[in-house]
């Protein structure tokens, strides 16, 4: 059973960003030699997924959470979206609005954002927290991992290829913003369905109507592979905390945990019973945990 907490909303502000119109959202003060969270959300949500964390950690630090280009109330240009197009907006944003050193708090993609800022600006780069992060790894020769068969990797390509095309990602978008098919995935993604109210499909479903929505949707098939995620440890020198919903449906936490401590040492963990957004589904759990990580560095 959820777990009430305080979700009070926070005022947004925009600011230009390469002349496009960039959302975020500022609470608490500053803390003396604390370091200020800056909070990146996943794939298709926004600064609105951290609204129990916002409420949360505002009494112990200076907290920002920020729209990357694409997503939320941020503008929805045609662009090629991209880990290095994401790492240079947050960073920019750091320099211009932060000023100062900030623990980055990702969660799936905007873990993944997170590391590429950490690996290639590390002076803005106080310290890591990956909530669920996306990304990939470098296959490994002698993985135990099973590798995957060529007809899947095959279907795989052939499914991309045809989503490239206009027709068939306008009609996949407008199935995928519906609000019955946002609670479905959010079913399947949650592990505590009473966290899944009207609000949060509220929240993912309205940046769905804004305009370049759909264009931003159909250059997720087209977006350049990035970095992988060992290469991006290789250039890294934070403490990197690790936060894991392990009944995440798309990763294995347990596996990909094994993977990040292969090629990273500063690291420390914890596994949580939850889906894949462990901050929103039980963050009275992951609020403390950010909250002693942080003052323990």
């Amino acid at each position: 059973m959820a777990v009430a907490i305080a979700t009070a909303a926070a005022s947004g502000q925009f600011w230009s960003w390469r002349g496009h119109r960039v959302h975020y959202v500022q609470v608490g003060r500053p803390q003396g030699d604390r370091p200020p969270l800056l909070l990146i959300h996943g794939f298709g949500a926004s600064t609105d997924h951290w609204r129990k964390n916002l409420a949360g950690l505002q009494g112990d630090f200076q907290v920002w959470a920020l729209d990357l280009l694409g997503f939320g109330r941020s503008a929805k240009p045609d662009l090629t979206y991209s880990g290095q197009l994401w790492r240079d907006q947050i960073h920019g944003f750091i320099e211009t609005h932060i000023q100062r050193p900030v623990v980055l708090v990702g969660n799936s993609l905007g873990g993944y954002a997170s590391l590429c800022v950490a690996a290639d600006h590390p002076a803005a780069v106080a310290g890591v927290i990956l909530l669920n992060s996306a990304g990939p790894f470098t296959p490994e020769a002698n993985s135990a991992t099973p590798t995957t068969p060529l007809w899947r990797t095959a279907i795989a390509q052939a499914v991309q290829t045809f989503m490239l095309q206009p027709v068939p990602s306008w009609l996949l978008f407008q199935y995928v913003r519906q609000r019955r098919t946002i609670r479905k995935t959010l079913k399947q993604v949650y592990v505590d369905h009473s966290a899944i109210t009207d609000q949060l499909i509220d929240d993912i479903r309205r940046p769905a109507e804004d305009p370049g929505a759909a264009q931003v949707f159909a250059a997720v098939f087209k977006s350049p592979r990035g970095e992988t995620v060992d290469a991006l440890l290789q250039r890294m020198a934070v403490p990197l905390y690790l936060i894991w919903g392990e009944g995440d449906p798309w990763m294995n936490a347990r596996q990909r945990s094994a993977q990040f401590r292969r090629h990273y040492d500063r690291v420390q963990e914890a596994f949580l019973q939850a889906g894949h957004c462990p901050h929103d589904e039980v963050p009275h759990q992951v609020n403390p945990l950010i909250r002693d990580w942080v003052l323990s560095l």
